[in-house]
């Protein structure tokens, strides 16, 4: 009999496995959502940018140009799974006193790149679009994300001393914990498909999941930070946003915008946002 538990128990565990290399799988390659929306739409002009990587992926951009006397600049990154044009709303928002650049993240929108990386090569992508904006005579450069993007954000000012300030919403802390929340009806299967991922992720990257931990990155943030987060955010639980703020407890110049008492879901803002997050950069740019 005890053949028959082992056999029983060898299909299950290739058949667990093989579930999360297909889950793993989906996630690094969202699927391509593209909207009708464009600048011109909220009245705002843009020129069509395209960046390259240094792994040679060709990255999709709009850039909206403000006071032409002014070299402060922002790139603007969007969530999972979206792309650059539902940032235009913020654009609008922060529009005329910032120049802005809005990007499509790697395998998102027009951008190219067979799978998204979870922000591993997209902190050094943002690299690539702050030499953009240095190369067109912008000095100050700020950078705000929005869930992904908000991490990503927070990954790339902390990799690049150019960044003068950096804003996020809806961030999260670091993708093993976003991965137990995920999972979390999988009861004691949660650990286990979450070293799985993790296991593929550095199989395909030949980088660990782990080290994508915005959390660790503000340790080293001593530049103005702006962590925005909303009490009910179903997607990535508010614990998140509350490992941030302790990651930046030594940072004087963090600002922290919680939506504690309201029921704005992922990616729900108020005007009182807006207002708050553009007063934040005029002030430390």
């Amino acid at each position: 009999m005890m053949w028959k538990v082992f056999l029983y128990a060898s299909i299950f565990i290739a058949g667990f496995a093989a579930i999360s290399l297909w889950n793993f799988y989906s996630i690094i390659r969202p699927p391509q959502i593209e909207t009708a929306l464009v600048p011109k739409d909220f009245g705002l002009t843009a020129e069509d940018v395209s960046i390259e990587t240094d792994d040679g992926v060709m990255l999709s951009g709009w850039l909206i140009p403000g006071n032409a006397a002014d070299t402060r600049a922002l790139i603007i990154l969007h969530g999972y799974p979206a792309e650059k044009s539902d940032m235009l709303p913020v654009a609008l928002a922060l529009h005329p006193d910032f120049s802005l650049l809005l990007l499509d993240m790697r395998s998102f929108g027009k951008s190219g790149g067979p799978y998204t990386t979870l922000g591993i090569k997209e902190r050094r992508d943002v690299r690539k679009a702050a030499d953009y904006l240095k190369e067109r005579g912008y000095g100050n450069i700020g950078v705000f994300g929005f869930s992904l993007g908000g991490a990503v954000a927070v990954l790339a000012a902390a990799d690049d001393e150019r960044i003068g300030a950096v804003a996020s919403y809806g961030s999260f802390a670091n993708l093993p914990l976003l991965g137990k929340s995920a999972y979390r009806n999988l009861l004691f299967l949660k650990q286990p498909m979450v070293a799985l991922e993790l296991l593929w992720a550095r199989i395909l990257f030949r980088e660990s999941l782990s080290r994508v931990s915005p959390e660790n990155a503000a340790r080293r943030l001593s530049i103005p930070v702006f962590i925005a987060h909303s009490g009910a955010d179903e997607q990535i639980p508010f614990e998140h946003a509350l490992r941030l703020k302790e990651a930046l407890k030594d940072n004087t110049r963090a600002e922290f915008y919680f939506m504690e008492n309201e029921k704005a879901l992922h990616g729900e803002l108020s005007r009182d946002f807006y207002t708050r997050l553009k007063e934040f950069f005029l002030k430390n740019l």
